[in-house]
């Protein structure tokens, strides 16, 4: 488990090396978090950054950002560069580059966060071998058998609805389902101020008689749990985005088509939107077909959340896109920062002990 923090100010870990375009975009979106303005009601916009990786490039990359981000002597000082001598590849099997790889970027980050030198992590590089990491270091809470990745989704009213899981877990059971239901029910209160959050499970109908062999035996157990949970019943893929559920739970299979198929829908429409405006030869027009496209894209893009957490770990542990550029760490930062602010990795410790995923 975590050392104890000590009430220091927000510290964040960041991988340095994974990602496809690690370390420029990186070290960029470092750079550009520590710019942005302070908020005294966010104290996110203030944490301290870990650059985790080889100190002699990170050094030639950062004096590269700054000679096009300048910072303030006081932002400058909120970074610092943690060694790490060695790198996990994108398509590198998990464990045995966990293992093999004890001082690669990734594995020290979360090493940081179990000794208590950072509050969370956050990385661009291979997904599984962040979940190993987390896993190994930081270990399960309470009884979870498998943590699962909570995606935010944006949604017609504003704000964000969370996908749990969403990729971390192709097979399931149905007391691992449970158990996701409760892990997005904390996270969306704590970390998104969402009161009484709404779950609902994600089906091809909303009849209770709708669903596979899985969905059918989970839904009268989130029943069960009704009124500790806020449990509204079998959602459709489609209502994700309507504002109408707050958590969705689905197996890691179904989550992650869901996830990948919403990021493809959203390029094809910016895609779209994008080419009629270079079509037009109307100005008036094309300013309007661009705003349009500029604010679809802040709604869309997955550089606007930044990070996924992956949810029933004794840490903050924050994965990014494989394909982040400096917008997407610099929101990623700051998402993990506010979360691992919020205290919800206790929220769930406290909330999950002794159940079990059966």
């Amino acid at each position: 488990m975590p050392a104890t923090h000590d009430d220091m100010p927000l510290k964040i870990a960041v991988d340095a090396m994974g990602g496809d375009y690690a370390p420029t975009e990186i070290v960029r979106g470092v750079v550009a978090f520590l710019s942005l303005p302070k908020e005294s009601d966010a104290p996110e916009t203030s944490a301290t950054v870990l650059l985790v990786g080889d100190p002699d490039r990170l050094q030639q990359e950062i004096e590269s950002a700054l000679a096009h981000h300048p910072l303030t002597a006081g932002d400058a000082a909120r970074l610092s560069i943690i060694p790490a001598e060695q790198v996990i590849g994108m398509h590198e099997h998990p464990m045995r580059a966990f293992l093999d790889k004890p001082k690669a970027s990734l594995v020290v980050a979360t090493e940081l966060v179990k000794r208590g030198e950072a509050h969370a992590c956050i990385s661009a590089g291979n997904t599984g071998a962040c979940m190993v990491a987390a896993t190994q270091l930081l270990g399960r809470v309470a009884d979870i058998k498998r943590p699962a990745i909570a995606t935010l989704m944006p949604v017609e009213t504003g704000g964000y609805s969370i996908v749990v899981d969403a990729g971390a877990n192709v097979d399931c059971k149905p007391g691992q389902l449970v158990q996701f239901a409760y892990l997005g029910s904390i996270y969306a209160e704590k970390a998104l101020g969402i009161q009484n959050p709404r779950v609902g499970l994600l089906s091809n109908g909303e009849e209770e008689a709708k669903g596979n062999d899985l969905v059918h035996e989970v839904h009268p157990r989130l029943a069960a749990e009704r009124p500790r949970l806020n449990f509204i019943g079998n959602v459709e893929g489609n209502h994700v985005f309507e504002g109408g559920v707050d958590v969705i739970v689905s197996d890691g299979f179904i989550g992650n088509v869901l996830l990948k198929s919403a990021e493809g829908a959203a390029k094809l429409a910016m895609t779209l939107l994008a080419r009629d405006a270079k079509a037009t030869e109307d100005e008036q027009v094309r300013n309007v077909l661009l705003a349009a496209l500029l604010r679809l894209r802040q709604r869309m893009d997955y550089a606007e959340v930044g990070g996924a957490p992956l949810l029933g770990v004794n840490g903050a542990s924050f994965i990014a896109h494989g394909r982040s550029d400096a917008n997407a760490i610099a929101n990623g930062i700051r998402r993990a920062a506010h979360a691992a602010g919020t205290n919800y990795v206790e929220a769930i410790q406290i909330a999950l002990k002794g159940m079990g995923a059966e």
